[in-house]
C-alpha cells in the first residue's frame, strides 16, 4: 500500500473515531497496528489534516472533508456489493474508495435510491445527488408500479432513503436487487410472484421498488393464470407502512 493509500487509511479510521465519540492516539495506533504509524501521523499533520494535542487527535476542518468523501465511497461500495453481489464487501470496498471520482460515486448512489445506512448500519455521508434527490438512472429503471400484468423484470434496487425499516422487511421477503418479480395483480392491491411466493404489496411500497426496463423484461405467454389452478403453494404475504 502506498503512502497516499495509507493515509486514507488513517483518515477513515479517524471517522469513525469521530462517530464513536473517541480521540485517543493508543486507540488509533492499536487499531492501525502498523510499524510507521508515527511517520503517517507526522505526514498527516504535515498536510494539515489531522490536529493533535497531548493524547488526542482530531480530523482539522481539511481533513474532516476529505475522510467525508473516502468514507462516502467506501460505505457505499459495501452496499452495492451486499445488494447486488453478496460478496466479501469489506475487501472490495477497500479497493473501490482509492481508486473512484465523485462522480461515479453519485452515481452508484442514485442507483442504489440514496441509501441512509452502509451493511454494518453505520450512516452514509450525504452527497448533493442525495441533496437534489437526482434521478439519472431513471431511463434505465422504472417504479414496479408502472408494470403491466404478465411482465417480469428483474429488481434494480430498492430506494432505502426513506425507511431503512421497511427496507429490511422488503429484503425478508427475497425482495432484492436481482430477483425476477412477475407482476399478477394491481388491483385492488399490487400482487406480485417473487422467489416462488405471491407477495401482496401496499402501493406506496412497490413505489419504492425499481426494476430494470426493457433488457430484463419477460412476457409469459398465455395470460394470467388463475391461483386456484397452479399446483405450488404459494406464502401471501402484505407489508404496511409503518409495520
Amino acid at each position: 500500500m502506498n503512502i497516499k493509500s495509507e493515509k486514507e487509511e488513517y483518515l477513515e479510521k479517524l471517522w469513525t473515531m469521530m462517530e464513536d465519540k473517541e480521540d485517543s492516539l493508543q486507540i488509533l495506533s492499536a487499531n492501525m497496528n502498523r510499524n510507521d504509524h508515527e511517520k503517517i501521523i507526522q505526514e498527516l499533520q504535515m498536510d494539515d489534516l489531522v490536529q493533535t494535542e497531548g493524547n488526542s487527535i482530531k480530523l482539522s476542518s481539511t481533513g474532516e472533508k476529505k475522510a467525508r468523501k473516502i468514507i462516502r465511497a467506501h460505505r457505499l461500495a459495501e452496499k452495492l456489493i451486499f445488494d447486488a453481489l453478496g460478496g466479501d464487501y469489506e475487501k472490495g470496498a477497500c479497493e473501490f474508495e482509492h481508486m473512484v471520482n465523485t462522480e461515479l460515486i453519485d452515481s452508484i448512489c442514485i442507483l442504489l435510491g440514496h441509501p441512509q445506512e452502509c451493511p454494518h448500519g453505520r450512516k452514509i455521508p450525504q452527497g448533493d445527488c442525495c441533496k437534489n434527490a437526482v434521478k439519472t438512472v431513471e431511463c434505465a429503471v422504472m417504479p414496479m408500479t408502472d408494470m403491466e400484468i404478465d411482465q417480469s423484470f428483474r429488481v434494480a434496487y430498492i430506494n432505502g432513503q426513506k425507511d431503512n425499516v421497511r427496507l429490511n422487511k422488503i429484503s425478508t421477503l427475497q425482495i432484492r436487487p436481482g430477483s425476477l418479480v412477475k407482476m399478477e395483480q394491481k388491483y385492488p392491491s399490487i400482487v406480485i410472484q417473487c422467489e416462488g411466493a405471491d407477495i401482496a404489496l401496499d402501493d406506496n411500497i412497490a413505489a419504492d421498488i425499481y426494476v430494470w426496463k426493457e433488457a430484463n423484461n419477460i412476457r409469459e405467454s398465455g395470460g394470467e393464470q388463475s391461483k386456484h389452478d397452479k399446483k405450488s403453494r404459494f406464502e401471501f404475504m402484505r407489508i404496511n407502512r409503518g409495520r
